[in-house]
């Protein structure tokens, strides 16, 4: 069976150990050769041909669907699938799988570094002490303060516990919460809008969807405190850029933190000019042990799909 494999961590030269285990499988792997995400024409000439697809952050869409009659199982290297046209695939008999939790320690970790560097405006201090300066400027301790989690699934989770280390109060939205969880590890069950309006730190964890397009909006961000911080980790689209920015600009907003943008890369995006702004290049999934985790599991799910055996991470069944 042909397979193309298109994460940028899982390459010839970064990860050939785990690479192995999938040329046991098959002799005949196709590797993404611009070492980015692909769009649809540059995913198009790769795929064609292929019964199998690791998918990193590609544009999998109708038009690439429908281009790859041979394809069976789309594997995706991660959780969401919002790149993933999954009505067309489900109409051509195409399995989606993912990987949920597999890398939520890696990006809730990234999600509490966010929080931490904001507060205590790490990025600028750092900037200004090597140009020879010597500055004082006060940031913000965590103890205390309230964090809200929108999403409170397993990375949400990683979050609550590393904010519970700090002494903050947390609190947690989501349509789905387990409020036995929640009682159990002392967590506020808040609606959104309750949330929004009691939290310092906001940090997001949800799938783009219809309902999460833009939830961070000028309506929802005029509910919040003064100087909150909003961090998100998730997906870019959650935010609309441009009303955080024209509330930062204002002083509406404290500071934020992006691993995620509506566009990937961004290119020069006017939140740069903000020194309360820290910006990763969505990255939080990429540790060593993440990134060999969520490897092998995104090859087991392809193989388990590609033999006819139980998968329960398929999502379109």
């Amino acid at each position: 069976m042909k397979i193309l494999v298109t994460p940028t961590s899982m390459q010839p030269g970064k990860g050939d150990k785990v690479l192995q285990a999938l040329r046991e499988f098959s002799d005949d792997l196709v590797f993404n050769p611009l070492g980015k995400p692909l769009s649809e024409d540059e995913l198009i000439p790769l795929l064609k041909e292929c019964d199998g697809y690791i998918a990193g952050l590609d544009n999998i869409t109708r038009k690439v669907i429908d281009a790859c009659p041979k394809l069976k199982v789309i594997s995706r290297y991660g959780v969401g699938y919002d790149r993933v046209d999954i009505e067309a695939a489900k109409e051509k008999g195409i399995k989606v799988t993912n990987i949920p939790g597999v890398n939520a320690e890696a990006v809730g970790e990234l999600a509490f570094g966010l929080i931490l560097t904001i507060a205590r405006k790490i990025p600028y201090l750092n900037d200004q002490t090597r140009k020879g300066l010597w500055p004082r400027s006060s940031g913000i301790e965590l103890k205390g303060r309230t964090i809200g989690i929108i999403g409170l699934g397993a990375i949400g989770k990683v979050v609550a516990r590393c904010a519970k280390g700090y002494d903050m109060n947390v609190i947690a939205y989501d349509p789905f919460i387990n409020e036995e969880y929640c009682h159990n590890n002392n967590i506020g069950v808040k609606t959104f809008d309750e949330l929004i309006a009691q939290s310092d730190f906001i940090s997001l964890h949800l799938p783009l969807t219809d309902r999460t397009k833009h939830i961070i909006n000028r309506e929802s961000i005029a509910k919040m405190k003064d100087g909150a911080i909003i961090v998100n980790t998730s997906r870019g689209g959650i935010v609309d850029e441009e009303a955080v920015y024209q509330a930062l600009k204002r002083g509406k907003l404290g500071g934020l933190g992006l691993d995620a943008f509506e566009i990937e890369p961004p290119g020069k995006s006017p939140l740069f000019e903000l020194s309360n702004v820290v910006v990763t290049p969505h990255t939080g999934a990429h540790t060593m042990e993440a990134t060999d985790n969520m490897a092998y599991a995104s090859i087991r799910n392809l193989i388990d799909a590609l033999c006819g055996n139980d998968c329960i991470y398929v999502i379109n069944n």
